[in-house]
């Protein structure tokens, strides 16, 4: 009689509820810097543009600092990525407080989102990719990613609580402090599962070099491109977006009748929105990806964003066309993550998951730091968000048909010399 049902590898490990509780942290606090927009600019009388520029470099430095984290994990451990990256993103949002010009203020987001990178993703999607079994690998990784959009449920909505009562330094202050409770979590990271003999033998810039020479790889790269542009634009700009544009709000509506009386606080909700249903988005898509093709999945996935986005601002913005977007989008927002990395770790093996997809998480943040900076600097020159809003749009269509091509088979590694 089959013994299987008995020897199954558990799903929830203490490494998967200990990554997940740190990705959960760390983007509670990333997702709410789009809070900031107006309270800043209003502060200072700074265009749009500076205050976007400063979360852009942030996204910049995310990404550059993803694949050194992921080396550095590699090679030093685990622990010290997540202990320095926790750190620096402590340190980062504490000094921001205390910025008074945009240069200073732009600088200080390099230190906030090389911390980012070092608790974010690449790391902890590397570490929770090798603990889990084969069989629950692409499952944790859509629960790791679910994670972190259950931070984002309540990131936002955090911000605009304590600006009600702080001025925004004071809470730049509070969550500097808050992000270091990662560190409580480290003991649960340990175990994992070891690589196998031939990657163990082959080095890391070996891997990398047949990486990049493979077409594939390089279409992931560039495909992870405009996941980046539309979440980075959204995450920064969608509540300032929703407050300005967005038709009143009934004061007999639904929204009304649970508190949400402003726009502001609209636009505060939908990023909560968001992440709510990502939750549930990006447990199916890791589902999705353990039964059915990856690069299928990613290329539905664009296609569906690249509707729904081109279906709103078509439409006149409303707090129910607010509502119903946010609702789809957050469904397909981070569902994109556990299958990039999934698919990484099928193609090249597991011994550098972290620094292979580093370097296509480095894509997402290029993308993530031209949808921040140009949303601000196209507002600034067109009063809205219109026009590059559109650009969102066919780089989700473009994203869609470059995964097409995507040859979905382990790589052959190479024969040591």
């Amino acid at each position: 009689m089959s013994t299987r049902q008995e020897t199954r590898a558990p799903l929830f490990t203490a490494v998967l509820i200990g990554g997940s509780l740190i990705l959960l942290i760390n983007f509670a606090l990333r997702a709410s810097f789009g809070v900031f927009q107006i309270p800043i600019a209003e502060e200072f009388n700074w265009p749009r543009a500076e205050f976007s520029l400063a979360i852009a470099i942030q996204n910049l430095a995310w990404g550059i600092g993803q694949p050194i984290f992921g080396a550095l994990a590699e090679r030093w451990g685990d622990r010290w990525s997540i202990i320095i990256g926790a750190f620096l993103y402590s340190a980062g949002l504490i000094l921001t407080a205390y910025a008074t010009d945009p240069l200073t203020m732009q600088l200080l987001e390099v230190m906030v989102g090389f911390g980012i990178a070092g608790t974010g993703f690449g790391v902890i999607l590397a570490v929770i990719g090798r603990a889990a079994s084969d069989e629950n690998r692409s499952l944790a990784l859509g629960i790791g990613t679910a994670a972190g959009s259950a931070g984002q449920v309540f990131g936002a909505p955090l911000a605009e609580i304590l600006l009600v009562y702080y001025p925004w330094q004071t809470v730049f202050a509070i969550f500097g402090v808050i992000v270091l409770a990662c560190l409580f979590f480290l003991p649960m990271l340990s175990g994992g599962k070891p690589a196998s003999r031939s990657e163990l033998e082959e080095s890391m810039g070996s891997v990398l070099k047949r990486a990049f020479s493979d077409p594939s790889y390089l279409m992931i790269f560039v495909g992870f491109f405009s996941c980046g542009y539309q979440l980075g634009f959204i995450t920064a700009h969608f509540p300032a977006m929703i407050t300005e544009m967005c038709g009143p709000i009934s004061p007999m509506g639904t929204l009304s009748s649970i508190g949400i009386t402003t726009t502001s606080a609209l636009g505060a909700i939908a990023i909560s929105v968001i992440g709510l249903a990502n939750i549930a988005g990006s447990i199916t898509a890791g589902w999705l990806g353990k039964r059915y093709s990856k690069k299928y999945l990613l290329a539905g996935i664009y296609t569906l964003r690249t509707i729904a986005s081109a279906t709103f601002i078509l439409m006149p913005i409303t707090p129910t066309s607010v509502i119903v977007f946010s609702l789809v989008m957050g469904a397909l927002w981070l569902a994109t993550v556990p299958l990039t990395s999934g698919l990484v770790a099928y193609i090249y093996g597991l011994r550098y998951m972290g620094t292979l997809y580093g370097f296509v998480f480095l894509s997402h943040q290029l993308g993530s730091f031209l949808g921040v900076w140009l949303g601000g600097r196209m507002y600034d020159i067109h009063g809205d968000y219109t026009l590059v809003w559109w650009v969102g749009v066919g780089v989700g269509a473009f994203s869609a048909l470059i995964h097409l091509p995507v040859r979905e088979a382990p790589a052959r590694i190479a024969s040591p010399v």
